[in-house]
């Protein structure tokens, strides 16, 4: 079957790859991104020459996730273009690294509204459309930060995606008696074929950061990297997660697996995570709400 798609943060990395993916398989993809006829034309004219290249339906539209705005108008002229949409797919984010501390509040302010307020906009403009319809797939791109070993340096980016990870989990309960599914996919770390740690953001007190470097942390931002790096098998492609999305979208309804994990450190989060979803469901059994654990068949 071919669907209508709608993924944020689509102009580069795991983005750009599963937006590719999903073209590939047949879907009609809207990549979404900010600044279409400024810094991301040349992913724009890039999206169109892979479209044509593959004689695929890849479509790139304007949807600046930090506005509402903007959202609600991509979201509008989506479903005006197509009468539907049937997945939706919360990819954008931001990484930040550096000791915690040298982060002004603004920053984590900023680092939570990319990662997690953004979901909620995207929501409010599309999920009023996949409840009219009584079906719809939902997919949040998390993070394995959420459940398994996290480093230090990295605490702002992993804070506001476990709020992502906490955020899909309670909605997906909210979306079930809806017809609308829910996966999470859980990415572990890929230090190449993305721009996650390339373009992480830092930390605007540079004297507080210099304070760690000249101190006992001295070296530690490259001992943290080197530390990822030895943990990622050479073989680990950022593809993958693309491929298991695809997995997600084509798979029958009532098939499709709440959580699914792209791992190539093995960091712990799927042994976790497959506890912490366990004790969650028994809690709503427990309370007389095990009907929102299935996804209703209402189409």
């Amino acid at each position: 079957m071919k669907y209508v798609i709608v993924i944020t943060g689509a102009s580069s990395g795991m983005g750009q790859l599963t937006a590719h993916a999903l073209a590939k398989a047949g879907h009609t993809v809207y990549a979404t991104m900010r600044d279409t006829a400024g810094r991301n034309k040349p992913q724009v004219e890039a999206a169109a020459k892979f479209a044509a290249d593959h004689k695929v339906d890849l479509r790139t539209i304007e949807l600046d996730v930090l506005n509402q705005e903007s959202v609600d108008t991509a979201i509008q002229k989506i479903i005006a273009d197509n009468g539907r949409i049937d997945v939706l797919i919360h990819n954008a984010g931001h990484m930040v690294f550096g000791p915690a501390e040298a982060f002004l509040p603004e920053q984590l302010a900023e680092l939570y509204d990319v990662n997690v307020l953004s979901t909620h906009r995207v929501n409010r403009a599309a999920l009023p459309q996949l409840r009219k319809q009584k079906q719809g797939l939902v997919i949040w791109v998390s993070s394995s930060s959420s459940a398994g070993g996290t480093p230090p340096y990295l605490a702002p980016y992993f804070a506001a995606k476990a709020g992502m990870d906490a955020m899909a989990v309670v909605m997906s309960r909210e979306l079930t008696l809806w017809g609308i599914e829910t996966s999470i996919i859980v990415p572990g770390a890929f230090t190449s074929g993305t721009n996650h740690f390339a373009h992480s953001g830092r930390p605007a007190d540079k004297e507080r950061e210099a304070e760690y470097e000249n101190g006992p942390y001295k070296g530690f931002s490259e001992r943290v990297m080197n530390g990822f790096a030895s943990i990622v098998p050479p073989d680990a492609d950022a593809a993958a997660v693309g491929e298991a999305i695809v997995n997600v979208v084509n798979a029958p309804f009532g098939k499709r697996p709440y959580r699914v994990h792209v791992d190539p450190t093995s960091d712990g989060a799927e042994v976790t995570n497959m506890v912490l979803d366990r004790v969650r469901a028994e809690l709503l059994r427990r309370i007389g709400l095990d009907d929102v654990l299935t996804p209703a068949k209402l189409v």
